[in-house]
């Protein structure tokens, strides 16, 4: 089908929910999307994050195939293969930065996506709260943050372009600048709706324009909430699974250790899977019943998961994110109307020093180059984990010569 026949399709029969971009992508491999007429565009969004392994890598793509065959689905009321290898799997990631003798065992929850993971993450901190804090249940979120746009997850998303058309949202969310470690403490000491029972983060804001936390804020946050017995918990779903290099996740940068973790997006390399992450007596806050999901970790969902873990350790992702973000971020330093460059690893963001963000998506689209802008003057880079230099000596001309006539 044509992309005009598939744009009125989805005119005619779709929620207006996105301003889609005029292409069809048909395939993929690697770094590479082709679209419905045969052109080839380099890939430098990755599915917003989620195509972590590159389109169609071949052991994940094998392990789907295999799993399709053999069984898709049977819901949480049985045992499956895969499912309790792969909370093994995330248990040892998020210990990765402690020695044997400091490593707590993690319990996961699989969801289907990243606002599912924190909707789960709010209700367990909530739980929390309700056991050990006297009914504790504010939760405490970043200006400019994201956590999802189911209404739980909005509330907590501090951007208020989102939030207006939907209120009321649910009570028990409040809202602090990043990095003002005062302002954070004053909500702690004299809450201003409720007692608290959870702090959120993002390491990195995704969505609000890759704004990192500060070593120093996110090591006193922690001090603050662990001296009050409020949890931390750490929003990994777009900084996860080593893209910000080095670490599995970038709350290990911080030499911190959270309470809660909610993951997805990297975790299937495309496949459709969140998981929500506790350790010690946290993880053992919910009891049968307190929550659920009919598709949460299916046999097919655990198959491509433990299939992208696994490749991004034999390919060496951890040590390749470091050293291909590097050079991104020298060559993006180069470009014309660049004022700022912020994130880690292949998670970065350039500021530009006119509102042209917009006009350079459409134009690198043009040339056969994918990337994306979180605000008029912000282009984001989430390239898949496999990027290399190739591709990045491929990118800067074309950008160049866009930015240049800007």
């Amino acid at each position: 089908m044509s992309l005009a026949d598939q744009q009125q399709l989805e005119q005619d029969y779709m929620l207006h929910t996105y301003r889609r971009k005029p292409v069809q992508f048909i395939s993929g491999s690697g770094m590479t999307l082709t679209d419905d007429e045969g052109s080839t565009y380099l890939d430098f969004i990755a599915g917003i994050g989620a195509v972590s392994m590159g389109h169609d890598h071949p052991a994940v793509t094998r392990a789907i195939q295999e799993q399709a065959a053999r069984l898709l689905h049977v819901g949480n009321y049985f045992y499956i293969e895969g499912r309790g290898e792969l909370a093994q799997k995330l248990s040892q990631l998020l210990n990765a930065a402690r020695s044997d003798g400091d490593a707590v065992p993690w319990r996961t929850f699989f969801a289907n996506s990243g606002a599912e993971a924190n909707e789960g993450a709010i209700k367990l901190a909530r739980r929390h709260g309700a056991l050990n804090l006297g009914g504790a249940h504010t939760i405490i979120s970043a200006k400019r943050s994201f956590h999802g746009r189911t209404l739980a997850s909005l509330a907590a998303t501090a951007q208020p372009s989102k939030q207006e058309a939907f209120k009321p949202l649910p009570a028990g969310f409040v809202h602090v600048e990043l990095n003002d470690i005062a302002a954070l403490v004053a909500e702690l000491e004299q809450p201003s709706a409720g007692a608290v029972c959870a702090v959120i983060l993002e390491c990195i804001q995704g969505e609000g324009g890759v704004n990192p936390c500060s070593l120093e804020y996110l090591q006193a946050v922690r001090t603050q909430t662990q001296d009050r017995n409020i949890l931390l918990i750490i929003d990994e779903v777009q900084t996860g699974f080593y893209r910000t290099g080095g670490q599995p996740f970038a709350f290990q940068h911080y030499g911190i250790m959270p309470d809660i973790v909610s993951l997805a997006k990297g975790l299937g390399n495309g496949m459709p899977i969140g998981a929500v992450s506790a350790r010690g007596e946290v993880g053992d806050c919910f009891e049968p019943g307190d929550h659920g999901s009919t598709f949460g970790g299916s046999a097919l969902a655990v198959a491509a998961a433990n299939a992208t873990i696994d490749a991004m350790t034999h390919q060496g992702i951890a040590q390749q994110v470091i050293e291909v973000g590097a050079y991104l971020q020298q060559e993006l330093e180069k470009l014309p109307l660049v004022t700022e460059i912020r994130g880690r690893g292949l998670m970065l963001a350039v500021e530009l020093s006119k509102p042209v963000a917009g006009q350079v998506v459409d134009a690198c689209l043009g040339q056969g180059l994918v990337i994306n802008n979180t605000g008029p003057s912000t282009l984001r880079f989430l390239p898949p984990l496999i990027c290399t230099t190739t591709e990045i000596d491929l990118m800067i001309p074309v950008l160049h010569d866009i930015l240049s006539v800007l």
